[in-house]
């Protein structure tokens, strides 16, 4: 027991992809090798209530039983508590005192599972670096700045990526001249697609083929936004890649989501199963490179650590390659993209989560050594 690793697993969450976050925890949870690592789950519920859960032995078998209730029968052992306070950057402090357990030994490194909003925006990040906990994924800067789509794009350009063209603007703009914004958004031509700039899984995604339905995809959009991205349609494949790594990253295969509805969205990728996934993408050996140094670069732009995956448009009539955005916490189900396209490079899904555990530490190491003026 004392040589295990210990690790807290963060969930659920305040934001439209809460039941994602717990189906990837189920599976997270249930492919953790019991013998290397003791766990620690930790659910927020859709209010933003943290409720932390008994050490685990063994993986749970359903999602209902990661979502503790004290109006249940676990309610000994759970806690139904306010955000734990951040305290002398002491992880016993945060993550110890108030939890289901509470035997004196200190967390060794934080896995979120929180999909969207408060979960890979940067925020659940920030309280683990007041905490001075390790953690898995994207920092502060790279996962705000993956969450943002304005921001990401922005890097993107900055770093000279390819890119489809895009207009955005902000819920105070749209309700103060709709038809400046309307026009702006037409001079892409239609159709076009229209996204909140921070949400993933394709929540309030929707496309637009003229001006009517222009205006009623933006103002599902804002929905769950304040900012709206509109971006130029472009008939072409779907290719995405896996990237691993910190300052020396590594990119899998790329593959290919051949959609079940007209684009993918949260219907093709969650609900009906129809979508098909082409791993290794039957792309030329060229193309395959291309894809694979572009999502590094990506990666980099953005001072990416640990996972992302990168997706990219491959226009059908010529070839061109374009990157649409990154994922700083991708779905990591095992029939999720991301693992897929590690397995058939020769990474299975429990040498992933081993990976990246050893990465958070090493990340966390390389920070302790950094001098911050605090003095003695």
């Amino acid at each position: 027991m004392g040589n295990k690793i210990r690790v807290g697993l963060v969930y659920g969450g305040r934001s439209g992809e809460h039941q994602v976050s717990l189906q990837t925890a189920l599976a997270v949870l249930k492919a953790f090798d019991y013998e290397k690592y003791e766990l620690i789950p930790f659910y927020i519920t859709p209010k933003g209530q943290w409720r932390s859960g008994a050490l685990l032995n063994a993986p749970p078998t359903a999602v209902a039983e990661l979502q503790f209730s004290t109006d249940s029968g676990e309610a000994a052992g759970s806690n139904d508590t306010a955000l734990m306070p951040v305290l002398q950057g002491m992880s016993e402090i945060v993550l110890t005192e108030g939890s289901a357990v509470n035997d004196g030994k200190a967390i060794d490194v934080m896995l979120p599972l929180l999909h969207g909003t408060f979960g890979e925006d940067g925020t659940i990040q920030g309280l683990f670096e007041m905490a001075g906990l390790p953690y898995v994924g994207a920092g502060v800067l790279a996962s705000s700045v993956g969450m943002d789509k304005v921001a990401m794009k922005t890097m993107f350009a900055h770093a000279g990526l390819p890119q489809v063209a895009y207009r955005h603007f902000i819920r105070y703009e749209w309700k103060k001249d709709r038809e400046k914004c309307v026009r702006s958004v037409e001079e892409l031509g239609y159709p076009c697609f229209v996204k909140p700039a921070n949400l993933g899984s394709s929540v309030g995604v929707s496309k637009a083929r003229d001006r009517e339905e222009l205006v009623a995809a933006v103002e599902e959009a804002l929905r769950y936004d304040r900012k709206v991205i509109v971006e130029e349609f472009v008939d072409a494949r779907e290719i995405e890649v896996s990237v691993l790594g910190n300052d020396d990253p590594r990119a899998s295969v790329p593959g290919e989501i051949l959609s079940s509805n007209e684009f993918y969205d949260y219907k093709a990728k969650y609900i009906d199963g129809k979508s098909v996934m082409v791993i290794p993408a039957e792309v030329s050996p060229e193309v395959a490179e291309s894809v694979r140094a572009m999502a590094v670069q990506a990666f980099r732009s953005i001072d990416g650590s640990g996972l992302c995956r990168a997706d990219f448009f491959l226009r059908r009539r010529d070839g061109a390659l374009f990157i649409n955005e990154v994922n700083t916490l991708p779905g990591f189900t095992p029939y999720s993209m991301y693992p897929l396209m590690w397995k058939e490079s020769g990474v299975s899904y429990r040498e992933l989560l081993d990976t990246l555990i050893e990465l958070a530490l090493e990340r966390h190491a390389e920070r302790q050594s950094i001098d911050y003026g605090g003095g003695e």
